[in-house]
């Protein structure tokens, strides 16, 4: 089994360019402290490892200081969830927004001179990528998420944001962490919400959530999901325009069916809650594969019509290697560029969720820029 999710970026590297420059010469091929906790290799997919989320501006921390608080929390029902099912927002202009702060940007601004920066930064770099919120800080969440969707209003384009703070949320992987509990969580959601604003933005609601909720008990299990049920109405009660998708996990991993049934019972299904699916985070299945799969998985679990998908593309230009590695495997190159106008019925973006060069844990730390890596997928 593959990998079913990890942070965001990759490159390549040209015959005899890292061997001339060492990929520890200088520093230059580390963009960030090191994380502590490393991958636990094993045959269940892994979670991923959360890229940094991006600093708040001074201009984004007065703004949030005038904004209103954060909406009432719907009802904590721990049962399946229901509810009105209401208009699917108004379609979102079609072009992503790229944060002015990532790893692979500040790597970029700071070796002017390496001869690998020209490819990483026309083919990453200059691309528009997820902005993962993966610490649980419910003090400053709020204006971290308007620091992005701010930006992204201001310039007429739509963030893609991934909120990752699910207890549990890697069944004790090396991305464990996210909030205490379930009733934390939804504190935590609930202010993350209040930072959508009113404008377009694609939330990428938990990876691996519902994909990976065997290793819970079922109990556990539908706690959960009642919680990303909730999670979903309070995201669109806090802005209509923002278009929630749900963990489907990959094509090498559930058959549909099973998928469908327990997004389901996540609310996947009701578009109070949802627009759809997203799939392949961090992964490496074609895409043709990832829309047939989600068409599949669409299709057994039912709801409007109009629920669609978003696909992970970051890394999956060479499909998944045959031996089913997962951390960083070679030969792997960047997948289609991230838009959404995908010309695909029922598949509503493709989008760089996991940055390309960020490492999964084996030619860098986890969840850090790395440049040869990102090298080797890009060129």
């Amino acid at each position: 089994m593959v990998a079913a999710a990890s942070v965001v970026i990759a490159v390549g590297t040209a015959a005899g360019m890292l061997s001339a420059l060492g990929d520890d010469g200088g520093g230059a091929d580390e963009a960030r402290p090191q994380v502590t906790r490393s991958p636990r290799l094993q045959s269940l997919p892994v979670a991923p490892s959360p890229s940094p989320s991006p600093p708040v501006s001074a201009s984004a921390s007065a703004s949030a200081s005038a904004s209103k608080a954060a909406p009432s929390p719907s009802p904590k029902k721990r049962s399946a969830t229901a509810g009105k099912e209401k208009p699917r927002a108004a379609a979102a202009s079609t072009r992503l927004y790229r944060h002015p702060r990532s790893q692979v940007l500040d790597w970029v601004r700071a070796h002017p001179g390496d001869p690998r920066q020209d490819v990483i930064e026309s083919r990453i770099a200059d691309h528009p990528a997820a902005v993962w919120f993966a610490d649980y800080t419910p003090g400053t969440i709020t204006s971290r998420v308007r620091a992005v969707t701010s930006g992204g209003a201001a310039e007429g384009r739509v963030p893609v944001v991934v909120p990752y703070a699910i207890p549990d949320r890697d069944c004790g992987g090396h991305s464990q962490g996210g909030a205490p509990d379930l009733d934390a969580y939804d504190d935590w959601i609930d202010r993350f919400a209040a930072g959508l604003g009113s404008g377009d933005v694609i939330v990428v609601l938990e990876p691996d959530s519902v994909a990976q909720a065997e290793c819970l008990s079922a109990g556990e299990r539908a706690d959960r999901f009642a919680s990303l049920a909730r999670a979903g109405r309070v995201l669109k009660d806090a802005n209509p325009n923002a278009r929630v998708y749900y963990d489907a996990g990959h094509s090498g991993w559930h058959a549909p069916a099973k998928q469908a049934g327990w997004l389901r019972q996540a609310g996947a299904a009701s578009a109070g809650s949802s627009d759809g699916v997203f799939s392949n985070v961090s992964n490496f299945h074609t895409t043709a594969d990832e829309v047939a799969y989600d068409r599949a998985v669409l299709d057994a679990l039912g709801g409007p019509a109009s629920l669609g998908a978003v696909i992970d593309t970051s890394r999956n230009g060479n499909g998944a290697p045959s031996d089913g590695e997962w951390c960083d495997p070679d030969g792997r190159r960047l997948g289609r560029a991230p838009t959404l106008s995908t010309g695909m019925g029922r598949v509503d973006a493709y989008l760089w969720v996991k940055l390309p060069g960020e490492s999964d844990g084996c030619k860098g730390k986890p969840g850090t820029f790395t440049p040869s890596y990102a090298y080797d997928l890009a060129r």
